[in-house]
C-alpha cells in the first residue's frame, strides 16, 4: 500500500467500518466514553448489548491471507514491556477489517489466538460479512458516506458530511464470487452462540 496510514487513524477507520456495518444490520451503536482497550463499540442487537473489539490489518502473508495482531503493547506512552493478549472474557465480538475491505464479525469465543489470528482461509470463513471499502480509500474524511454514518450532507465543514451522533475507534485476495452481506439471522445465530439461549425470531 502506498502512503502508510498512522496506526491511530487506521484504528479509527476500522471503528467507522464496524459502526457502518452494524448500523446496516439494524443494530444501534454506542461508543464508550474515553479510551477502552477492550471495547471499541457497544452494539444493541435485538435488545441485547454486546461489546465489540475492532482490529485492522494491512499485513498480508505470502499465501494472500492477512495477519491480524490482537495483543496490545502499551498505549500512547512508551511500551513498558507488558503485552496484553486477547481474551474472550473482555469482549463479545471481534470485528476485523483488512486492507482490501474484507470484514469479519467473529464471536470472541471462536477466536483462536491471544496475540494474532490469520483471516482469509477456511477457519473464520463463516464469520465473514459484507465487504467494505479498502482501508486506504477511507483515510480521506471527505470520502465518508454520509448516509451510512447517519449524517446529512454538509458543505460548510469541508468534510462533505455533518455527523448526527454516529459512533466510531488478514485474508485471501477477493474470492471469485461476490461476498454478500451477512443476513441478520447470521448475526442472531452468532449472538445465540456467544450469549447462550435462543436467538430472537
Amino acid at each position: 500500500m502506498e502512503g502508510r496510514i498512522p496506526p491511530r487513524e487506521q484504528g479509527d477507520i476500522g471503528e467507522r467500518s464496524a459502526a457502518v456495518w452494524l448500523l446496516d444490520t439494524g443494530a444501534r451503536v454506542f461508543v464508550p466514553f474515553g479510551h477502552s482497550p477492550d471495547t471499541d463499540l457497544v452494539a444493541e442487537i435485538d435488545g441485547r448489548l454486546v461489546r465489540v473489539q475492532v482490529k485492522t490489518s494491512t499485513v498480508r502473508g505470502k499465501n494472500g491471507r492477512y495477519h491480524v495482531a490482537l495483543a496490545t503493547k502499551g498505549g500512547n506512552q512508551s511500551w513498558n514491556g507488558l503485552v496484553k493478549r486477547f481474551s474472550a472474557s473482555r469482549c463479545d465480538f471481534l470485528f476485523v477489517l483488512v486492507a482490501d475491505g474484507r470484514r469479519w464479525f467473529i464471536p470472541s469465543a471462536a477466536v483462536d489466538g491471544g496475540s494474532q489470528i490469520v483471516v482469509g482461509g477456511p477457519k473464520y470463513a463463516r464469520y465473514e460479512v459484507e465487504r467494505g471499502r479498502a482501508i486506504q480509500t477511507m483515510s480521506d474524511p471527505r470520502s465518508l458516506d454520509c448516509a451510512g454514518l447517519g449524517g446529512v450532507p454538509e458543505r460548510s465543514n469541508g468534510l462533505g458530511c455533518k455527523p448526527s451522533g454516529y459512533a466510531f475507534a488478514g485474508s485471501n485476495p477477493a474470492p471469485a464470487i461476490e461476498v454478500t452481506a451477512a443476513p441478520i439471522s447470521t448475526v442472531e445465530a452468532a449472538l445465540s452462540t456467544t450469549l447462550g439461549g435462543d436467538a430472537p425470531t
